[in-house]
């Protein structure tokens, strides 16, 4: 009976200890098989953390450089799924889609122009069409500016500022009822200080003065190239204004930013300028520092209101970038909320984003609130191909009128062959 007893207590050790062995064996190996997945997890992980080297040419202009430089740093840490390399360009918004023509491939990857050129870089096959995000931003920003990035339903760059003008003041010289009118303005005897400034023979700025008038450029929609009629009657007392006020001792031609200067040492009353003059104005003016739109000028015994370009700046990218992606998703942050914010913040540059259009900040900043005011006085400017036979012959016109060689003897001959240069098959 003890042997029996004694036999049964030994194979009950036995039995433990074969179970035990085998608990730890398996612990053991499940230790082994966690070790492996985690290795191998922590592999994978550094793999699809491993950043993708990407360089990117950037444009913009000479006074956006600065803040350019650091949206991209912010961008980049933000991106730590990119290294990128950026390479700088200075060239302005008007003349990125010249550049580009001459040689895409080495043009900048992401680079800031005028929405005026958006259809010209379409047919062209530079601009990639937005495909990130394109919801997103088209639901971000105003229709307007939506509009003038989208070419048959594509939308084609990312919008971030109107492009437009409107009109700064000395309140020292002028009151908020005498700056409605630029008749008034011009009557009234300053001494030597200048009146008025706004530069006639650039293209941009006469456009406003034909539009008052009542004449069209490519049809009421700006969208038919075999219409202008700038040379009508109508063209001709706007044409005829502007030799008597060309040839008025008060007004200064705004050449090379004399307006700052004259702004600056008070030998100025009132300039035609954008937002991105605003805080040199500010600086110069003080106190005195003023904005709204643009002032009416009598043509046949009526008040016709200036109607300047309704024009948008946008962000855009090279369809012959090597990194699409990135690429957009540089433009789309260049051209979002933050950014447009900073922009607004560093240089008065009004913003085309909704929630921003009601940022008390924004509404408070005389500039933004002249440039906002004067939108709804505008002319939509046109994008057709045919806006590029615009610029030149206007600005011929305007210079003409500068140096008297254009005059109320011959303005409708003038008028006719600006407007038959305008309408020429496009070279």
């Amino acid at each position: 009976m003890k042997k029996s007893k004694k036999f049964i207590a030994l194979l009950m050790v036995s039995i433990m200890m074969l179970a035990s062995l085998a608990a730890c064996g398996k612990k053991e190996e499940e230790t082994t098989d966690t070790a492996a997945t985690t290795a191998a997890a922590t592999d994978a992980e550094t793999t699809a953390a491993a950043p993708q080297d990407v360089a990117l040419k950037v444009w913009g202009p000479q006074e956006e450089q600065e803040i350019l430089k650091q949206m991209t740093e912010s961008f980049q840490a933000a991106h730590p799924e990119y290294n990128i390399t950026f390479e700088y360009g200075v060239v302005a918004e008007g003349d990125a889609a010249t550049e580009l023509t001459k040689d895409a491939a080495a043009g900048a990857d992401v680079f800031m122009f005028a929405s005026d050129q958006t259809a010209n870089l379409v047919s062209a096959g530079i601009l990639y069409p937005i495909t990130l995000n394109a919801d997103a931003i088209k639901a971000a920003n105003s229709e307007a500016s939506i509009q003038a990035a989208t070419v048959d339903g594509q939308l084609y760059a990312n919008p971030f500022t109107p492009n437009s003008w409107f009109m700064y003041y000395d309140k020292s010289k002028y009151t908020e009822e005498e700056v409605k009118s630029l008749d008034t303005m011009m009557a009234k005897d300053l001494g030597d200080v200048k009146n008025f400034s706004v530069d006639l023979d650039n293209s941009w700025y006469l456009s406003s003065f034909f539009f008052a008038g009542g004449s069209t450029l490519f049809g009421p929609d700006g969208t038919d190239p075999t219409t202008c009629t700038f040379n009508d009657a109508n063209g001709v007392a706007v044409g005829n204004y502007l030799v008597d006020l060309a040839a008025n001792p008060k007004f200064l031609d705004e050449v090379d930013g004399n307006i700052l200067a004259a702004f600056n040492d008070g030998t100025l009353a009132a300039a035609c300028s954008g937002t991105w003059n605003a805080e040199s104005i500010k600086k110069a003016l003080g106190d005195n520092y003023a904005a709204t739109k643009l002032p009416t000028i009598k043509l046949n015994g009526e008040d016709k209101q200036l109607s300047n370009f309704a024009d948008f700046k946008l962000i855009g990218v090279n369809a012959l970038t090597k990194a699409p992606e990135a690429a957009m998703a540089l433009a789309e942050y260049l051209g979002g909320e933050e950014c447009q914010k900073l922009r607004f913040e560093a240089r008065s540059i009004a913003p085309t984003n909704l929630n921003l259009a009601s940022d008390p900040d924004v509404l408070a900043n005389p500039a933004v609130a002249a440039l906002s005011l004067q939108t709804s006085f505008s002319t939509l400017q046109s994008s057709i191909p045919q806006m590029g036979n615009y610029w030149a012959p206007a600005q011929a016109l305007g210079a003409e009128i500068l140096n008297g060689t254009a005059t109320k003897d011959n303005m409708q001959e003038k008028l006719d062959a600006m407007v038959e240069a305008i309408l020429s098959t496009i070279g």
